[in-house]
């Protein structure tokens, strides 16, 4: 199983209700796709907002973070103040690093060819 976690700050309760919904309005579509095995989004008393998806495998995950819809989730992530974003496989951890490794796959030359 592989966990993507992010968590995003907010400068108020407005603001974290904001990030909540726009997360919460993602999750539906996020559930739908092959692998995904569970997808959750809460505030705690920080205005803190928590975001974690778990998926079945790697390939998964790599297919999810190269689809047009996580550029959806990397939009509401530029709403919040300092996003933290964790990717759990398991024996490594990884951060927004993985993100640009996995797209710029699909920009390389002969890439998807």
């Amino acid at each position: 199983m592989v966990r993507i976690s992010v968590r995003l700050d907010a400068a108020s309760a407005r603001g974290a209700q904001d990030l909540l919904d726009a997360l919460r309005f993602l999750i539906p579509a996020t559930q739908r796709q092959a692998g995904c095995l569970s997808c959750n989004a809460w505030t705690d008393s920080s205005q803190t907002v928590h975001y974690i998806e778990e998926w079945a495998a790697e390939p998964d995950v790599s297919r999810r973070v190269r689809g047009d819809a996580f550029t959806r989730l990397l939009s509401v992530l530029e709403l919040s103040r300092n996003p933290r974003v964790q990717f759990d496989f398991g024996t490594s951890t990884r951060g927004l690093d993985y993100v640009v490794e996995e797209r710029s796959r699909d920009a390389a030359p002969g890439a998807g060819h």
